[in-house]
């Protein structure tokens, strides 16, 4: 892997602190003094609690006016909204569906002033750096758990499992892999780019949007020292904290999905040291393993002895690319960033309204991406077509489904007592409701149906 095994850590550390950077709190000076003040901090605390303990845009309801802060019932309370440093407790809303329940958890509010609440305050991104690493470690570590007790028999079951996904693509007459292959073959140029796009685009390009959607949806919408507002998407931080539990959830479900059913990807199934009429057949099919050879574009996220090489089902590399180009997509936008332009053309008495250069950015980045990873991941024979509908299925499930993962805020708050820390809040301008005399609001109503 040479320079390989070097360079891609450094893209992700320099991704992460940057994006630590961009994300810093730039609206109240003196975060490192010894006290902030109880008001404020209370204050904000009660109307910022939506960023990660509600989903108020997936709720059905817009944000409520600055200082009018409204409860949640689905997963924050009353306590919240009081958090006196001198109560020791707070008071958590759990469940599933209409079935919810209190339970009681340490109030971190105690500890915030201390001094890495106060580091955390001046970079809130630093919480999200710990959330996405413990996310990727913790799927990362099930999938080397996985690959260090492979049995001999389960490298056959995740063969035989790989023959099986043929057979149903050509009874379904989409088994293109292999004319998708020897397209991109036939042209080395291209076949290198793609194999170049698998291997480094999937970890870095994800983390790149993390930090993108943070500053789109939180660090925009914050007050600067003049109290102006800037220009962010009018989704607020509920939507980045959404699309942030959809990423979990996607490697909860892929975990359970290749550790019960192994699969191999259709690279391997040319192996030559199987003998006996499997091995002739799954060879019969001729697939080139285009990402791992001595020319390809070997990764140290892809190869290593750790990685679990028969988890092709389902495909995260298209999981995750549908998520970003969903989200890109149908992101709503600033009023200022949508105003559309009317081109007429008078000899045929037509107007045709444009969109923003901004809206049709999005239209194609937000197409663009998971296409690419789509023809990317069945080029290099690294996943079968239906490995990315299942891929497509875990990314619909963490889009609807992610606000399960809500009732593991009591156990944050109890690691977070035993860190002696306090999760940071930023001061947020108000998300117009609507019915208010204002273009935003439509794109509020929007992000709500598409959340």
């Amino acid at each position: 892997m040479g320079v390989g095994a070097f360079l891609e850590p450094l893209v992700v550390i320099v991704l992460l602190f940057g994006g630590t950077w961009i994300n810093r709190e730039t609206q109240r000076p003196g975060y490192f003094s010894r006290r902030v003040s109880s008001d404020t901090l209370l204050e904000e605390e009660a109307l910022l609690h939506s960023t990660d303990d509600a989903n108020v845009l997936e709720s059905g309801r817009a944000s409520p006016p600055l200082k009018q802060p409204s409860v949640n019932r689905r997963s924050t309370s009353p306590s919240l909204l009081v958090q006196d440093e001198k109560q020791r407790w707070r008071t958590r809303i759990v469940g599933i569906g209409r079935w919810t329940y209190e339970v009681r958890s340490p109030n971190t509010a105690v500890f915030q002033n201390r001094l890495l609440s106060r580091v955390l305050r001046r970079f809130p991104f630093l919480v999200e750096c710990w959330y996405w690493a413990l996310v990727y470690w913790t799927y990362q570590l099930g999938r080397a758990f996985t690959a260090l007790t492979l049995q001999g028999d389960t490298v056959d079951v995740a063969r035989e499992h790989a023959l099986q996904l043929i057979r149903l693509e050509q009874a379904l007459g989409i088994f293109i892999e292999r004319d998708v292959q020897e397209f991109f073959l036939q042209r080395p140029r291209l076949m290198q780019l793609t194999n170049w796009t698998y291997s480094f685009i999937h970890i870095p390009g994800t983390i790149a949007f993390l930090v993108w959607l943070y500053y789109y949806t939180t660090t925009r919408n914050s007050w600067d020292l003049l109290s102006v507002r800037k220009h962010g998407s009018p989704a607020g931080p509920p939507l980045y904290a959404a699309r942030r539990r959809t990423l979990a959830v996607c490697n909860l479900l892929a975990f359970i999905v290749f550790t019960l059913w192994p699969c191999m990807p259709p690279r391997l199934l040319s192996d030559p040291d199987v003998e006996g009429p499997v091995g002739d057949l799954a060879r019969s099919y001729g697939f080139v393993d285009t990402v791992h050879g001595a020319n390809g574009a070997s990764s140290i996220w892809t190869q290593n002895r750790f990685c679990n090489q028969y988890a092709a089902m389902p495909s995260l590399h298209f999981g995750y690319s549908l998520m970003i180009g969903l989200t890109i997509l149908t992101i709503p936008l600033p009023r200022e960033h949508r105003k559309s332009k009317t081109l007429v053309v008078p000899r045929l008495h037509l107007r045709i309204s444009l969109p923003s250069w901004r809206r049709a950015a999005c239209v194609v980045v937000g197409v663009a991406y998971p296409l690419i990873i789509l023809a990317a991941i069945i080029a290099t024979a690294n996943h079968f077509v239906l490995d990315a509908v299942a891929g497509g299925l875990v990314c619909a499930v963490g889009w609807h489904a992610n606000r399960i993962l809500l009732n593991l805020l009591p156990l944050e708050d109890y690691f977070l007592w035993a860190l002696r820390l306090h999760k940071p809040v930023r001061p947020m301008v108000e998300v117009p409701k609507p019915g208010d005399d204002s273009s935003d609001a439509d794109s509020v109503d929007r992000a709500v149906l598409i959340s």
